[in-house]
Protein backbone atom coordinates (compact mmCIF):
# COMPACT_ATOMS: atom_id res chain seq x y z
CA UNK A 1 0.00 0.00 0.00
CA UNK A 2 1.25 3.44 -1.12
CA UNK A 3 1.52 5.96 1.71
CA UNK A 4 0.29 9.28 1.83
CA UNK A 5 2.86 12.50 0.88
CA UNK A 6 0.87 14.72 3.10
CA UNK A 7 1.78 18.51 3.47
CA UNK A 8 4.06 19.43 0.11
CA UNK A 9 1.62 20.09 -2.42
CA UNK A 10 -0.68 21.62 0.39
CA UNK A 11 1.28 23.82 1.59
CA UNK A 12 2.00 25.97 -1.85
CA UNK A 13 -1.86 25.91 -2.21
CA UNK A 14 -2.02 27.20 1.18
CA UNK A 15 0.85 29.92 0.43
CA UNK A 16 -1.48 31.14 -2.25
CA UNK A 17 -4.93 31.35 -0.50
CA UNK A 18 -6.24 31.61 3.13
CA UNK A 19 -6.66 27.75 4.18
CA UNK A 20 -6.22 26.52 7.25
CA UNK A 21 -6.52 23.22 8.48
CA UNK A 22 -9.78 22.09 10.60
CA UNK A 23 -9.59 20.33 13.28
CA UNK A 24 -12.13 17.61 14.49
CA UNK A 25 -15.13 19.17 16.14
CA UNK A 26 -15.42 17.07 19.66
CA UNK A 27 -17.90 19.22 21.08
CA UNK A 28 -20.79 16.41 21.80
CA UNK A 29 -20.09 13.92 23.86
CA UNK A 30 -21.31 10.20 21.81
CA UNK A 31 -19.65 8.44 24.85
CA UNK A 32 -22.48 6.23 26.96
CA UNK A 33 -25.10 7.83 25.14
CA UNK A 34 -27.81 5.16 24.09
CA UNK A 35 -29.38 5.64 20.76
CA UNK A 36 -31.91 3.29 19.42
CA UNK A 37 -32.01 2.77 15.79
CA UNK A 38 -35.66 2.09 14.15
CA UNK A 39 -34.67 0.47 10.39
CA UNK A 40 -30.78 -0.58 11.73
CA UNK A 41 -30.36 -2.73 8.56
CA UNK A 42 -30.46 0.06 5.91
CA UNK A 43 -27.43 0.89 4.19
CA UNK A 44 -26.54 4.44 5.66
CA UNK A 45 -28.16 3.37 8.82
CA UNK A 46 -25.97 0.58 9.93
CA UNK A 47 -22.82 2.68 8.78
CA UNK A 48 -24.48 5.75 11.14
CA UNK A 49 -24.57 2.58 13.92
CA UNK A 50 -20.92 1.70 13.23
CA UNK A 51 -19.14 5.12 13.72
CA UNK A 52 -21.43 5.73 16.93
CA UNK A 53 -20.32 2.22 18.20
CA UNK A 54 -16.43 3.92 17.01
CA UNK A 55 -17.47 6.80 19.40
CA UNK A 56 -18.07 5.00 22.43
CA UNK A 57 -22.31 4.92 22.21
CA UNK A 58 -24.67 2.57 23.08
CA UNK A 59 -26.91 1.25 20.19
CA UNK A 60 -30.09 -0.79 20.12
CA UNK A 61 -32.67 -1.39 17.29
CA UNK A 62 -34.77 -3.57 15.32
CA UNK A 63 -35.13 -4.43 11.46
CA UNK A 64 -38.29 -5.90 9.55
CA UNK A 65 -36.04 -8.61 8.14
CA UNK A 66 -32.32 -10.32 9.19
CA UNK A 67 -29.83 -9.67 7.31
CA UNK A 68 -25.77 -10.35 6.89
CA UNK A 69 -26.23 -6.32 8.00
CA UNK A 70 -27.61 -6.40 10.99
CA UNK A 71 -25.65 -9.91 12.07
CA UNK A 72 -22.37 -7.40 11.27
CA UNK A 73 -23.79 -4.75 13.64
CA UNK A 74 -24.62 -7.82 16.22
CA UNK A 75 -21.21 -8.98 16.05
CA UNK A 76 -19.75 -5.31 17.03
CA UNK A 77 -21.71 -4.72 20.35
CA UNK A 78 -25.37 -3.46 19.50
CA UNK A 79 -28.38 -5.35 20.08
CA UNK A 80 -30.71 -5.38 16.82
CA UNK A 81 -34.06 -7.36 17.40
CA UNK A 82 -35.98 -8.57 14.18
CA UNK A 83 -39.06 -6.59 14.03
CA UNK A 84 -40.79 -3.65 14.81
CA UNK A 85 -42.16 -3.76 18.64
CA UNK A 86 -42.52 -1.33 21.52
CA UNK A 87 -41.32 -3.30 23.73
CA UNK A 88 -37.79 -3.17 21.84
CA UNK A 89 -36.89 0.66 23.04
CA UNK A 90 -35.06 0.39 26.19
CA UNK A 91 -36.53 2.98 28.86
CA UNK A 92 -32.99 4.37 29.18
CA UNK A 93 -32.73 5.54 25.34
CA UNK A 94 -31.31 8.60 24.95
CA UNK A 95 -32.19 9.00 21.44
CA UNK A 96 -33.89 7.41 18.49
CA UNK A 97 -32.62 7.35 14.57
CA UNK A 98 -35.11 6.77 12.50
CA UNK A 99 -34.32 6.11 8.53
CA UNK A 100 -36.49 7.72 5.75
CA UNK A 101 -38.83 4.75 5.52
CA UNK A 102 -39.87 4.70 9.05
CA UNK A 103 -43.79 6.04 9.03
CA UNK A 104 -45.39 7.79 11.85
CA UNK A 105 -47.47 4.76 13.49
CA UNK A 106 -43.65 2.48 13.91
CA UNK A 107 -44.81 1.21 17.38
CA UNK A 108 -41.01 2.09 18.57
CA UNK A 109 -41.32 5.77 17.08
CA UNK A 110 -44.89 6.48 18.61
CA UNK A 111 -43.36 5.09 22.39
CA UNK A 112 -40.63 7.30 21.84
CA UNK A 113 -42.61 10.24 21.23
CA UNK A 114 -44.49 9.28 24.02
CA UNK A 115 -41.58 8.95 26.45
CA UNK A 116 -40.14 12.55 24.91
CA UNK A 117 -36.56 10.88 23.56
CA UNK A 118 -35.15 13.25 21.04
CA UNK A 119 -35.46 12.07 17.65
CA UNK A 120 -32.98 11.80 14.80
CA UNK A 121 -33.66 11.68 11.07
CA UNK A 122 -31.00 9.73 9.15
CA UNK A 123 -29.40 12.98 8.01
CA UNK A 124 -29.72 15.04 10.87
CA UNK A 125 -27.90 12.21 12.89
CA UNK A 126 -25.68 11.83 9.59
CA UNK A 127 -24.81 15.57 10.05
CA UNK A 128 -24.07 15.33 13.82
CA UNK A 129 -21.32 12.23 13.16
CA UNK A 130 -20.10 14.18 10.01
CA UNK A 131 -19.45 17.36 11.70
CA UNK A 132 -17.20 15.95 14.04
CA UNK A 133 -14.42 15.04 11.66
CA UNK A 134 -13.03 16.69 9.18
CA UNK A 135 -15.90 16.52 6.46
CA UNK A 136 -15.93 16.06 2.70
CA UNK A 137 -19.65 16.17 1.45
CA UNK A 138 -19.78 15.48 -2.42
CA UNK A 139 -23.11 16.46 -3.66
CA UNK A 140 -24.93 16.84 -7.09
CA UNK A 141 -27.98 15.64 -9.37
CA UNK A 142 -25.45 13.20 -10.92
CA UNK A 143 -22.32 11.41 -10.08
CA UNK A 144 -22.38 11.13 -6.04
CA UNK A 145 -21.43 7.59 -5.01
CA UNK A 146 -18.95 7.00 -7.84
CA UNK A 147 -17.05 10.26 -7.12
CA UNK A 148 -17.23 9.35 -3.41
CA UNK A 149 -16.38 5.66 -3.76
CA UNK A 150 -13.92 6.75 -5.97
CA UNK A 151 -12.22 9.11 -3.59
CA UNK A 152 -12.25 6.52 -0.49
CA UNK A 153 -10.61 4.09 -2.61
CA UNK A 154 -7.85 6.23 -3.34
CA UNK A 155 -7.51 7.94 0.14
CA UNK A 156 -7.81 4.16 1.91
CA UNK A 157 -4.77 3.49 -1.14
CA UNK A 158 -2.83 6.17 0.11
CA UNK A 159 -2.36 4.62 3.45
CA UNK A 160 -5.41 7.08 4.82
CA UNK A 161 -8.20 5.36 6.50
CA UNK A 162 -11.10 7.67 6.70
CA UNK A 163 -14.60 7.44 8.01
CA UNK A 164 -17.59 7.33 5.10
CA UNK A 165 -20.86 6.26 4.38
CA UNK A 166 -22.20 6.71 0.69
CA UNK A 167 -25.22 5.36 -1.29
CA UNK A 168 -23.72 2.12 -2.76
CA UNK A 169 -21.39 -0.53 -2.08
CA UNK A 170 -17.37 -0.01 -3.27
CA UNK A 171 -17.04 -3.14 -5.60
CA UNK A 172 -13.23 -3.75 -4.60
CA UNK A 173 -14.46 -2.38 -0.73
CA UNK A 174 -17.30 -4.85 -0.38
CA UNK A 175 -18.97 -2.05 1.29
CA UNK A 176 -21.03 1.75 1.32
CA UNK A 177 -19.90 2.79 4.77
CA UNK A 178 -16.67 1.99 6.69
CA UNK A 179 -15.09 3.51 10.24
CA UNK A 180 -11.30 4.31 10.06
CA UNK A 181 -8.98 5.67 12.41
CA UNK A 182 -8.08 9.16 10.41
CA UNK A 183 -10.01 12.37 10.99
CA UNK A 184 -11.56 12.39 7.56
CA UNK A 185 -15.31 11.07 6.93
CA UNK A 186 -16.24 11.60 3.17
CA UNK A 187 -20.31 11.67 3.04
CA UNK A 188 -22.74 11.35 0.40
CA UNK A 189 -24.76 14.53 0.11
CA UNK A 190 -28.30 14.45 -1.20
CA UNK A 191 -30.03 17.33 -1.94
CA UNK A 192 -33.31 15.60 -1.14
CA UNK A 193 -35.60 16.95 1.68
CA UNK A 194 -32.61 19.40 1.68
CA UNK A 195 -30.86 16.63 4.25
CA UNK A 196 -27.82 18.04 2.94
CA UNK A 197 -27.90 21.29 5.07
CA UNK A 198 -27.26 18.86 7.80
CA UNK A 199 -23.58 19.15 6.88
CA UNK A 200 -21.13 21.16 7.70
CA UNK A 201 -17.86 19.75 5.67
CA UNK A 202 -14.44 21.18 5.73
CA UNK A 203 -14.72 20.30 2.01
CA UNK A 204 -17.77 20.43 -0.48
CA UNK A 205 -17.90 19.15 -4.05
CA UNK A 206 -21.00 19.92 -6.47
CA UNK A 207 -20.80 17.95 -9.22
CA UNK A 208 -23.71 19.53 -11.40
CA UNK A 209 -26.80 20.83 -10.68
CA UNK A 210 -30.27 19.88 -12.54
CA UNK A 211 -34.00 19.34 -12.50
CA UNK A 212 -34.69 16.40 -9.89
CA UNK A 213 -36.90 15.22 -6.79
CA UNK A 214 -39.91 17.65 -8.29
CA UNK A 215 -42.05 16.13 -5.59
CA UNK A 216 -39.78 18.08 -3.30
CA UNK A 217 -38.60 21.29 -5.18
CA UNK A 218 -41.32 23.56 -6.72
CA UNK A 219 -38.45 24.48 -9.74
CA UNK A 220 -34.79 24.50 -10.72
CA UNK A 221 -34.53 28.10 -8.99
CA UNK A 222 -35.29 26.64 -5.19
CA UNK A 223 -32.55 23.57 -6.25
CA UNK A 224 -30.23 26.05 -7.18
CA UNK A 225 -30.53 27.67 -3.90
CA UNK A 226 -30.34 24.90 -1.57
CA UNK A 227 -27.28 24.11 -2.82
CA UNK A 228 -26.42 27.61 -2.67
CA UNK A 229 -26.84 27.07 1.49
CA UNK A 230 -24.93 23.87 1.24
CA UNK A 231 -21.78 25.66 0.15
CA UNK A 232 -22.54 28.47 2.97
CA UNK A 233 -22.47 25.82 5.07
CA UNK A 234 -18.64 24.93 4.34
CA UNK A 235 -16.69 25.64 7.65
CA UNK A 236 -14.24 28.70 7.74
CA UNK A 237 -11.05 27.13 6.05
CA UNK A 238 -12.78 24.99 4.27
CA UNK A 239 -13.37 25.02 0.42
CA UNK A 240 -15.56 24.48 -2.48
CA UNK A 241 -14.83 21.64 -5.06
CA UNK A 242 -17.00 22.76 -8.22
CA UNK A 243 -17.87 21.75 -11.76
CA UNK A 244 -16.79 25.32 -13.17
CA UNK A 245 -18.62 24.35 -16.43
CA UNK A 246 -22.21 23.45 -15.20
CA UNK A 247 -24.63 26.47 -15.33
CA UNK A 248 -26.34 26.46 -12.44
CA UNK A 249 -22.82 25.41 -10.56
CA UNK A 250 -21.71 28.96 -11.84
CA UNK A 251 -24.06 30.47 -10.23
CA UNK A 252 -23.69 28.90 -6.48
CA UNK A 253 -20.04 30.28 -7.11
CA UNK A 254 -21.19 33.94 -7.89
CA UNK A 255 -23.23 33.57 -4.71
CA UNK A 256 -20.99 32.48 -2.34
CA UNK A 257 -19.22 35.33 -0.69
CA UNK A 258 -15.60 36.13 -0.59
CA UNK A 259 -15.20 34.00 2.66
CA UNK A 260 -15.72 30.66 0.80
CA UNK A 261 -12.84 29.56 -1.12
CA UNK A 262 -13.31 27.84 -4.67
CA UNK A 263 -11.17 25.42 -6.73
CA UNK A 264 -13.43 24.35 -10.16
CA UNK A 265 -12.80 21.71 -12.43
CA UNK A 266 -13.63 20.77 -16.11
CA UNK A 267 -12.57 20.36 -19.66
CA UNK A 268 -11.50 24.00 -19.96
CA UNK A 269 -8.31 25.37 -19.63
CA UNK A 270 -8.74 28.16 -17.46
CA UNK A 271 -10.41 25.76 -14.53
CA UNK A 272 -8.31 25.52 -11.59
CA UNK A 273 -8.03 21.60 -12.27
CA UNK A 274 -8.89 20.73 -16.02
CA UNK A 275 -8.62 17.91 -18.36
CA UNK A 276 -6.38 18.15 -21.42
CA UNK A 277 -5.11 16.21 -24.26
CA UNK A 278 -8.13 13.59 -23.94
CA UNK A 279 -7.58 10.59 -25.94
CA UNK A 280 -9.74 7.59 -26.06
CA UNK A 281 -8.39 3.90 -26.32
CA UNK A 282 -10.31 0.99 -26.11
CA UNK A 283 -13.30 2.86 -25.16
CA UNK A 284 -11.66 4.26 -22.16
CA UNK A 285 -10.19 7.51 -21.48
CA UNK A 286 -6.81 8.95 -20.69
CA UNK A 287 -5.74 12.39 -20.31
CA UNK A 288 -3.42 15.26 -18.73
CA UNK A 289 -4.35 16.99 -15.34
CA UNK A 290 -3.41 20.68 -15.28
CA UNK A 291 -3.91 22.90 -12.19
CA UNK A 292 -3.77 26.78 -12.21
CA UNK A 293 -2.14 25.94 -15.89
CA UNK A 294 0.47 23.66 -14.29
CA UNK A 295 1.02 20.22 -15.64
CA UNK A 296 0.59 17.58 -12.83
CA UNK A 297 0.59 15.09 -14.85
CA UNK A 298 -0.81 12.26 -17.25
CA UNK A 299 -3.11 9.64 -16.19
CA UNK A 300 -6.01 7.40 -17.38
CA UNK A 301 -9.28 5.96 -16.07
CA UNK A 302 -10.63 2.33 -16.16
CA UNK A 303 -14.58 3.10 -15.64
CA UNK A 304 -16.00 4.18 -19.09
CA UNK A 305 -17.89 7.50 -20.13
CA UNK A 306 -16.62 11.14 -20.56
CA UNK A 307 -18.92 12.07 -17.55
CA UNK A 308 -16.50 9.65 -15.44
CA UNK A 309 -13.28 12.26 -16.46
CA UNK A 310 -15.17 14.99 -14.51
CA UNK A 311 -15.89 12.88 -11.77
CA UNK A 312 -12.23 11.97 -11.67
CA UNK A 313 -10.88 15.64 -11.80
CA UNK A 314 -13.34 16.49 -8.83
CA UNK A 315 -11.53 13.19 -6.93
CA UNK A 316 -7.98 14.87 -7.87
CA UNK A 317 -9.18 18.36 -6.74
CA UNK A 318 -10.46 16.52 -3.28
CA UNK A 319 -7.65 14.79 -2.92
CA UNK A 320 -4.95 17.75 -3.49
CA UNK A 321 -7.16 19.78 -1.52
CA UNK A 322 -6.62 17.22 1.27
CA UNK A 323 -2.97 16.92 1.08
CA UNK A 324 -1.95 14.13 -0.95
CA UNK A 325 0.76 14.22 -3.49
CA UNK A 326 -0.82 15.02 -6.95
CA UNK A 327 1.73 12.08 -8.81
CA UNK A 328 0.32 9.64 -5.93
CA UNK A 329 -3.23 10.37 -6.83
CA UNK A 330 -2.56 10.56 -11.15
CA UNK A 331 -1.21 6.60 -10.47
CA UNK A 332 -3.87 5.15 -7.96
CA UNK A 333 -6.65 7.08 -10.24
CA UNK A 334 -7.06 4.00 -12.71
CA UNK A 335 -6.74 1.62 -10.15
CA UNK A 336 -10.55 1.96 -9.45
CA UNK A 337 -12.92 -0.51 -10.29
CA UNK A 338 -16.51 1.25 -9.80
CA UNK A 339 -19.06 0.57 -7.26
CA UNK A 340 -22.43 -1.07 -6.95
CA UNK A 341 -24.87 -1.06 -9.81
CA UNK A 342 -22.72 1.66 -12.09
CA UNK A 343 -22.22 0.02 -15.77
CA UNK A 344 -21.48 -2.68 -13.68
CA UNK A 345 -20.53 -6.04 -15.51
CA UNK A 346 -22.50 -8.63 -14.97
CA UNK A 347 -21.31 -11.56 -17.12
CA UNK A 348 -20.99 -12.70 -20.94
CA UNK A 349 -22.61 -16.00 -22.11
CA UNK A 350 -22.50 -16.93 -25.75
CA UNK A 351 -21.21 -13.51 -27.14
CA UNK A 352 -23.88 -11.60 -25.23
CA UNK A 353 -22.79 -8.99 -22.71
CA UNK A 354 -25.03 -7.92 -19.59
CA UNK A 355 -24.20 -4.84 -17.94
CA UNK A 356 -26.64 -3.30 -14.81
CA UNK A 357 -26.88 0.47 -14.26
CA UNK A 358 -28.43 2.83 -11.71
CA UNK A 359 -29.63 5.80 -14.38
CA UNK A 360 -32.89 6.83 -13.81
CA UNK A 361 -32.32 10.74 -14.57
CA UNK A 362 -32.36 11.92 -18.40
CA UNK A 363 -29.01 13.14 -18.49
CA UNK A 364 -27.49 10.19 -16.76
CA UNK A 365 -29.52 7.46 -19.09
CA UNK A 366 -27.37 9.50 -22.26
CA UNK A 367 -24.36 9.53 -20.46
CA UNK A 368 -24.31 5.41 -19.69
CA UNK A 369 -25.52 4.36 -23.64
CA UNK A 370 -22.77 6.43 -25.11
CA UNK A 371 -20.35 5.03 -21.87
CA UNK A 372 -21.35 1.47 -23.06
CA UNK A 373 -21.68 2.50 -27.32
CA UNK A 374 -17.55 3.46 -26.58
CA UNK A 375 -16.60 0.62 -24.02
CA UNK A 376 -18.38 -2.50 -25.68
CA UNK A 377 -19.13 -1.26 -29.60
CA UNK A 378 -22.28 -3.80 -29.23
CA UNK A 379 -24.29 -4.79 -32.86
CA UNK A 380 -27.10 -4.07 -30.76
CA UNK A 381 -28.02 -2.47 -27.28
CA UNK A 382 -30.68 -3.42 -25.18
CA UNK A 383 -31.57 -1.28 -22.83
CA UNK A 384 -34.49 -2.73 -20.38
CA UNK A 385 -35.11 0.88 -18.02
CA UNK A 386 -37.76 0.98 -15.86
CA UNK A 387 -39.07 4.39 -14.81
CA UNK A 388 -38.21 5.61 -10.90
CA UNK A 389 -41.00 7.10 -9.39
CA UNK A 390 -44.32 8.48 -10.96
CA UNK A 391 -43.74 12.08 -10.55
CA UNK A 392 -40.31 12.16 -11.54
CA UNK A 393 -41.44 10.55 -15.10
CA UNK A 394 -44.15 13.31 -15.39
CA UNK A 395 -41.57 16.33 -14.71
CA UNK A 396 -39.22 15.43 -16.82
CA UNK A 397 -41.67 12.97 -19.74
CA UNK A 398 -40.01 14.83 -23.04
CA UNK A 399 -36.25 14.73 -21.62
CA UNK A 400 -36.41 10.52 -20.90
CA UNK A 401 -37.97 10.33 -24.55
CA UNK A 402 -35.57 11.70 -25.62
CA UNK A 403 -32.86 9.90 -23.68
CA UNK A 404 -32.93 6.59 -25.21
CA UNK A 405 -31.65 7.39 -28.95
CA UNK A 406 -28.65 5.63 -28.31
CA UNK A 407 -30.32 2.44 -27.73
CA UNK A 408 -31.31 -0.10 -30.62
CA UNK A 409 -34.44 -1.73 -28.75
CA UNK A 410 -35.72 0.27 -25.08
CA UNK A 411 -38.30 -2.44 -22.86
CA UNK A 412 -39.74 -0.33 -20.23
CA UNK A 413 -41.58 -2.03 -17.43
CA UNK A 414 -44.49 -0.08 -15.13
CA UNK A 415 -42.96 2.60 -13.49
CA UNK A 416 -41.34 1.68 -9.76
CA UNK A 417 -43.41 3.19 -7.29
CA UNK A 418 -41.53 5.14 -4.34
CA UNK A 419 -42.98 7.93 -2.30
CA UNK A 420 -45.52 8.87 -5.05
CA UNK A 421 -49.44 9.34 -3.90
CA UNK A 422 -52.41 7.75 -5.63
CA UNK A 423 -53.05 10.62 -7.43
CA UNK A 424 -49.55 11.04 -9.23
CA UNK A 425 -50.24 7.41 -10.21
CA UNK A 426 -53.13 8.34 -11.93
CA UNK A 427 -50.98 11.43 -13.93
CA UNK A 428 -48.89 9.27 -15.84
CA UNK A 429 -47.77 5.31 -16.84
CA UNK A 430 -44.92 3.65 -19.03
CA UNK A 431 -47.15 3.19 -21.82
CA UNK A 432 -47.36 6.93 -21.95
CA UNK A 433 -43.34 7.06 -21.62
CA UNK A 434 -43.13 4.36 -24.39
CA UNK A 435 -45.31 6.66 -26.68
CA UNK A 436 -43.22 9.84 -26.68
CA UNK A 437 -40.24 7.09 -27.19
CA UNK A 438 -41.59 6.33 -30.74
CA UNK A 439 -42.84 9.64 -31.14
CA UNK A 440 -38.87 10.86 -31.03
CA UNK A 441 -38.01 8.15 -33.00
CA UNK A 442 -37.32 5.30 -30.51
CA UNK A 443 -37.68 1.72 -30.72
CA UNK A 444 -39.62 1.22 -27.54
CA UNK A 445 -41.84 -1.19 -26.27
CA UNK A 446 -43.84 -1.58 -22.84
CA UNK A 447 -43.39 -5.21 -21.37
CA UNK A 448 -45.49 -5.39 -18.06
CA UNK A 449 -43.72 -8.13 -15.91
CA UNK A 450 -40.14 -9.13 -15.33
CA UNK A 451 -40.48 -12.63 -16.66
CA UNK A 452 -42.27 -11.48 -19.72
CA UNK A 453 -39.42 -9.30 -20.37
CA UNK A 454 -36.94 -12.08 -19.81
CA UNK A 455 -38.60 -14.34 -22.20
CA UNK A 456 -38.44 -11.72 -24.65
CA UNK A 457 -34.72 -11.48 -24.35
CA UNK A 458 -34.11 -15.20 -24.67
CA UNK A 459 -36.37 -14.83 -28.12
CA UNK A 460 -34.58 -11.52 -29.74
CA UNK A 461 -31.27 -11.29 -28.69
CA UNK A 462 -28.58 -12.90 -30.03
CA UNK A 463 -24.74 -13.36 -30.33
CA UNK A 464 -22.75 -9.82 -30.21
CA UNK A 465 -25.73 -8.02 -28.46
CA UNK A 466 -25.63 -6.40 -25.24
CA UNK A 467 -27.80 -5.83 -22.48
CA UNK A 468 -28.18 -3.63 -19.88
CA UNK A 469 -30.81 -3.02 -17.11
CA UNK A 470 -31.55 0.23 -16.09
CA UNK A 471 -32.91 2.25 -12.73
CA UNK A 472 -33.09 2.59 -9.47
CA UNK A 473 -35.43 0.03 -8.18
CA UNK A 474 -35.20 -3.65 -8.37
CA UNK A 475 -34.83 -3.90 -12.24
CA UNK A 476 -31.66 -5.73 -11.55
CA UNK A 477 -33.53 -8.81 -11.14
CA UNK A 478 -34.19 -9.02 -14.66
CA UNK A 479 -30.13 -9.14 -14.92
CA UNK A 480 -29.81 -11.93 -12.89
CA UNK A 481 -32.68 -14.02 -13.98
CA UNK A 482 -31.54 -13.32 -17.80
CA UNK A 483 -27.67 -14.26 -16.88
CA UNK A 484 -28.71 -17.26 -15.09
CA UNK A 485 -30.83 -18.46 -18.49
CA UNK A 486 -28.04 -17.94 -20.75
CA UNK A 487 -25.53 -19.55 -18.45
CA UNK A 488 -27.91 -22.88 -18.20
CA UNK A 489 -28.32 -22.24 -21.98
CA UNK A 490 -24.84 -21.45 -23.56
Amino acid sequence: MAKSNTGTYLDKIKAAHRYEVIDADSGLNLAGKKFHFIGAGGVGMSGLAQLLIKNSGVVTGSDQTASNVVTGLCQKGADIKIGHNAENLNSDTDAVVISAAIKEDNPELKLARKRGCKTYKYAQMLGILCNRYEGIAISGTHGKSTTSGWLIYLLKQAGLNPNFIIGADITQLGSSSGVGDSKHFVAEACEYDRSFLNLKPRIAAILNIEQDHLDYYKNEDEIVEAFGQFALGVKPGGVLIANGEDLNVAKVIRQRGADLWCETFGFEKNRNFSAQNIQLKDGLYGFDIYHNGELLGATRISLPGRHNVINALAVVAIAVNIGLDPGQILQLLPEFGGIDRRLMLKGQFAKIIVLDDYAHHPTEIKASLQAIRQRYQPRRLWCIFQPHQYSRTRFLLDDFAESFKLADVTIVPEIYFVRDSQAEKKEINSQILVEEMRANGTEAVFIDGFGLICNYLKKNVTAGDLVVTMGAGDIWKVADEYIQWLRENS
